[in-house]
Formats: structure tokens, C-alpha cells, sequence
């Protein structure tokens, strides 16, 4: 985290802090801010299309070995009802959830209607720490921590109305304007009476390239497995480019393709990150 390195979530069209990315900053002791938006499409192993909008805010705070983050979200999300952001396809047996009614008279369950919703999604808290630091600062090996709190309306659904804890430990390697990167991690994922999840691995791996002293460009690989019955793994490759117009402001931007019935079929996103 610490030396010219710093692991970003460009995952945020789900807000699943799955996917990450590496892009350069030198932000020791200060806070940011950042505000993006994310949008992503696919039909996640059902007949119907789900498109997801996401409006992310986020402020950080990093010092030598710690990095602490808290993540604000935004949701709209229009599709089939049994289709969860961050989630993916469930069994979803809420009577009131997206497609169903409006909260008088539910209809029956029906797990393929269809609907439109929009709201807070789930705030996410995240506390990094660098286990391992080289030297010469081209080596380096961190552990995070993070919270997902059941923010989001279950009856809209925008989410499982439940808290979600995992670990995740990431590693990275610089060679001349090269840095490989990689991480693994866990999550244990909160159930409702609605919704029932399983415990899950993630894994990532990646390569980023420093074009200049403002840009870098990037590409990795996620992949996280089934948390549901009815659901798929997770499989998707990214591409991303990070420009920093001075020590203080920076952008990225990335674009996402799916392979697998739990992601989307492809995203595109753009973040814009403020440091003092």
C-alpha cells in the first residue's frame, strides 16, 4: 500500500469491493475524497437484462502501514427481481421485493419478476494494513479488512438487507515500469429469511504498466466462487488507465467484460479522486 503503490476498487457497478486494480499514488498522511459512477449490464443466468447504476463516494485516509476507507453508494438498478447487486442470481422469496408490489397487497413470491428500483446501496468500511515492505519499496504484502453493512432496501432489492466480513491479503512486485499484482480473500456473506448465502473465496491477479510520471494502464483478472444455489461464480477480466493531473487530483477510468453467469456481461466505469 505504502511504497509508490496503492491497491484502488474499480469493482464499484456492483459494490462488491471485488475486483481491484493498481494504480500509482503517493498519498501518505492525507485524506481523499472520490466520487465515480459505474455502469454495468448483463442477464446473470436469467431471460431478462439487468442494468445497474452505481454513484460511489468515498473517503480515505492513509498513513505509512495503515489505510482506512469508507464507501458511500448510490443504486438503480432495473431487471429481474432475483437478481441482487454484488450478489448476482439468488432465490430470492421476498413477497415485497423489486417487481412484486409496492408494499400493500404483495403478490405471491415469483423469483423472475421484473421491476426498477433506486437508493442508498450498502456502505462499505475497509482498514488495509502493510504486512511486509521492502526495502527498496518494490515489494510489498498488505492485509484488509472489510465491513459490508446491509445498508441497502431488501424490499427494493438492492441488496440482502444483512452485514457481510471478509479478509483479503494482496501482494505486488515492481520491475522497472512494471508491477505484477495478486490477492486472495474471503468473505462470509449474511443471510436473511429471504435469502440465503454461502461463505465465498475471491482471487485476483494483474499487471499494471507506468507509461509516465502522470499515467499508468492496467489489466487483471477476477474470479470469486458460487455463494448461491442458484447462482454462478464470478469470472470477469478489466482494463483500466489512471491519469494524475498533479499530486492532489487524479482519474480513472476502466471498462469490464463477464464470462461467467454471476457478472455482468460487461461494465464501463470513470472515478475522479480529490487528495489534501
Amino acid at each position: 500500500m505504502r511504497n509508490p503503490q496503492h491497491w484502488m476498487i474499480v469493482g464499484g457497478m456492483l459494490l462488491i469491493g471485488a475486483p481491484v486494480a493498481h494504480a500509482a499514488t503517493t498519498d501518505n498522511g492525507r485524506f481523499s475524497l472520490s466520487a465515480g459512477a459505474d455502469y454495468s449490464s448483463g442477464k446473470y443466468g436469467t431471460d431478462t437484462t439487468t442494468d445497474i447504476w452505481s454513484v460511489p463516494v468515498a473517503a480515505a485516509y492513509q498513513t505509512d502501514r495503515w489505510t482506512f476507507k469508507l464507501t458511500v453508494p448510490y443504486i438503480n438498478i432495473s431487471g429481474a427481481g432475483n437478481v441482487i447487486p454484488g450478489v448476482g442470481k439468488v432465490n430470492n422469496g421476498n413477497p415485497r421485493g423489486r417487481g412484486r408490489g409496492n408494499g400493500g397487497a404483495p403478490p405471491a413470491p415469483d423469483t423472475t419478476a421484473n421491476g426498477s428500483a433506486s437508493g442508498l446501496g450498502d456502505i462499505t468500511a475497509s482498514a488495509g494494513y502493510e504486512l511486509f515492505g521492502s526495502a527498496d519499496r518494490t515489494f510489498g504484502l498488505d492485509l484488509t479488512g472489510k465491513v459490508k453493512f446491509g445498508t441497502a432496501d431488501e424490499n427494493k432489492g438492492l441488496g440482502t438487507g444483512k452485514n457481510d466480513y471478509g479478509l483479503s491479503l494482496d501482494t505486488y512486485k515492481v520491475s522497472g515500469a512494471w508491477t505484477a499484482f495478486g490477492g486472495v480473500g474471503w468473505m462470509k456473506y449474511g443471510s436473511s429469511q429471504y435469502i440465503q448465502l454461502k461463505n465465498g473465496f475471491n482471487a485476483n491477479i494483474g499487471a499494471d504498466y507506468k507509461l509516465n510520471s502522470s499515467n499508468n494502464i492496467g489489466a487483471y483478472y477476477y474470479y470469486r466462487e458460487r455463494i448461491a444455489d442458484t447462482g454462478a461464480s464470478q469470472s470477469e477480466i478489466a482494463a483500466y488507465w489512471n491519469h494524475k493531473f498533479n499530486d492532489s487530483l487524479r482519474v480513472q477510468a476502466y471498462a469490464l467484460a463477464g464470462f461467467a453467469d454471476g457478472s455482468p456481461d460487461y461494465g464501463v466505469g470513470a472515478s475522479l479522486k480529490y487528495s489534501f
